[in-house]
């Protein structure tokens, strides 16, 4: 029986959508492509008609990450506090694929780290539009800066077992960029 173009791209959409929470929640190389295709409500056998291989897929859910849907612009202090919450700690399916996926992407393929080096130039354009800083180099140092320590904290805390180092970390982070401790 043959699929109408609409139902393949619905098709599609809906395996990048699991693919991007799996991959998000147990990384790259623990998810196989029968879970992914499962959990479409798909079979494993029509996978390479989506894509011509896992790394593919791989790098495709990334691009898709970049085009979801943003919501309004928040101000970098909001932004900071969400980012750094207990919320986005322990969601990691539907939270920051730079945070959950770095460590993965950095041993894949040329193709699957442009694609992440995509995500994170889109998120830090983002916050360069926010960013505290005279010129366009100031704001853009500055917003790398504030990034490498957000997804710096929230990798540190959802590595830790023990729940208050985990707030400590956050919290600590948060203060850090809310300015250096004084004395």
């Amino acid at each position: 029986m043959k699929v109408s173009r609409q139902q393949v791209a619905e098709n599609r959409r809906k395996i990048l959508e699991v693919a991007g929470k799996l991959f998000r929640e147990k990384g790259l190389e623990a998810v196989t492509v029968a879970e992914i295709m499962a959990g479409a409500g798909l079979t494993h056998g029509g996978f390479y008609g989506y894509f011509p291989s896992k790394e593919a897929l791989i790098a495709h859910t990334l691009a898709a990450v970049v085009g979801e849907p943003r919501g309004p612009q928040e101000t970098q202090d909001a932004f900071i506090a969400r980012y750094l919450s207990c919320a986005h700690k322990d969601n990691r399916g539907s939270g920051c694929p730079v945070a959950a996926l770095a460590g993965d992407v950095a041993r894949m393929p040329s193709e699957v780290r442009a694609a992440m080096t995509g995500v994170l130039a889109a998120q830090l354009e983002r916050l360069v539009e926010t960013a505290a800083g005279d010129t366009p180099q100031q704001r853009r140092q500055n917003a790398i800066g504030t990034y490498a320590a957000l997804v710096g904290g929230l990798t540190l805390a959802r590595m830790s077992n023990d729940e208050r180092l985990s707030a400590d970390i956050l919290e600590a982070t948060k203060a850090f960029l809310s300015g250096p401790v004084k004395s």
